[in-house]
């Protein structure tokens, strides 16, 4: 279970106030899979950074009673002078997973090879996407909150993230944006439509992305 109380979030842009999240008040159920939608700009990853507890609200909480992943293709909470292997040590740490099992993990799924020793700040943008969604997808999380990342890297390696995503979900929840109506599809079995600050919940995807798509148009 997820509860947003009060949630408000804005920036300022341009001297004026844009209001993202606007006085939220919501429930989300457990043991659902969520496609977080909403047209470019609207706030979805402000939502999802707010979720996990690396961006503050201007005012309001979130309330869970399960553990919650980062957002899984951000990166934000991994240093960049740091190699790929130390990040990936110092979260297991902060989780409290075993060492060893969780580099050994990430080593093996993210496929870097030699950069897995390098600085992260010599990455590029897909291989840190491989190495935090392989980071995210090694610890056992109620909720994974997951940011276009299943889209990278070549057939083979999309084909293997979809399958270890695929697996976690059978014992955990999600909350996913993704512009692929497909994947979304693929991974989803209810929808948040973001605008205007405001969010309405679908237990039916297709409703969901019916109202996008109608946004869209």
């Amino acid at each position: 279970m997820i509860r947003f109380e009060n949630l408000t979030k804005s920036f300022w842009l341009k001297g004026e106030r844009k209001i993202v999240i606007d006085n939220l008040n919501l429930t989300l159920p457990s043991g659902r899979s969520l496609a977080l939608l909403g047209r470019n700009g609207a706030g979805k990853s402000t939502l999802l950074q707010i979720i996990a507890g690396t961006l503050r609200p201007d005012h309001g909480r979130v309330v869970s009673d399960g553990t919650i992943s980062w957002p899984v293709g951000l990166g934000g909470s991994f240093h960049p002078d740091l190699t790929g292997a130390e990040n990936v040590r110092f979260i297991a740490r902060i989780y409290g997973v075993d060492t060893d099992d969780l580099v050994n993990f990430v080593g093996t799924f993210a496929e870097l090879g030699k950069f897995y020793d390098m600085p992260m700040r010599s990455y590029s943008s897909g291989m840190r996407s491989r190495l935090t969604f392989g980071a995210s997808m090694g610890i056992r999380f109620d909720t994974y909150l997951v940011d276009e990342v299943t889209a990278v890297g070549d057939a083979a390696f999309k084909r293997k993230s979809r399958k270890v995503f695929a697996d976690r979900m059978k014992t955990s929840s999600a909350i996913m944006v993704n512009h692929s109506m497909h994947q979304v599809r693929q991974f989803c079995n209810a929808g948040l439509v973001l605008e205007s600050g405001r969010i309405r919940y679908f237990d039916d995807l297709e409703e969901a992305i019916e109202l996008h798509e109608d946004m869209l148009a």
